[in-house]
């Protein structure tokens, strides 16, 4: 007789799995706009990164959050894409309510799992900076990886994802949240970008 174990996904493996379309549409439609053709490419992805950092903002102040996620203020990178575009002189556009203000905790959760996820690609896409003579201390800070590398951060900020208690109800809500976070950056594509 043969016993089959069934390995139970977390949190975090479910996302990625009932997101990978959405999160495969978003970089194609990014890498489409060519931002890192030039500096004008790239001034338009600013755009669209400090409006989606905006509208997740308030997640990183929130207490709720805060006590599962260790450090999660210090997490934002709201600052430094202001300071991206101030580097290149990138007008960006005036601060509206942001998306995530009034999320309930699962969907927040989806919608941190996005742009902390967002964290990993970006070792890439900051070569490609690199590549126009951007730095991490110079118009791509926002794409400089955690003081204790991207893999660690990750790594940290799973558990904290995986680890919410949170009811059988509330897992699709997770999902819903992550779903909601990857359409905004797609709409914030289409005005900025196209």
């Amino acid at each position: 007789m043969t016993t089959q174990t069934t390995k139970i996904q977390s949190r975090a493996e479910v996302l990625r799995a009932a997101t990978s379309a959405a999160h495969h549409s978003l970089d194609t439609s990014i890498m489409a706009a060519d931002p890192f053709g030039d500096v004008a490419n790239y001034g338009r992805f600013l755009k669209v990164q400090h409006a989606f950092h905006r509208d997740v903002a308030p997640l990183y102040a929130r207490a709720d959050l805060g006590a599962l996620i260790d450090g999660l203020p210090a997490l934002s990178r709201l600052d430094a894409v202001a300071q991206d575009a101030a580097d290149l002189e990138v007008t960006l556009s005036a601060p509206e309510t942001p998306a995530s203000e009034a999320l309930p905790l699962p969907e927040a959760l989806g919608w941190l799992y996005v742009v902390e996820g967002s964290n990993l690609g970006a070792a890439f896409l900051l070569k490609a900076a690199k590549k126009m003579g951007l730095s991490e201390s110079h118009g791509a800070r926002h794409l400089a990886e955690a003081p204790e590398g991207r893999a660690a951060h990750w790594r940290a900020f799973k558990e904290g994802l995986n680890a919410a208690p949170l009811s059988p109800s509330d897992e699709a809500r997770v999902v819903a949240g992550a779903e909601a976070a990857f359409r905004r950056v797609r709409a914030l594509v289409g005005v900025h970008m196209a």
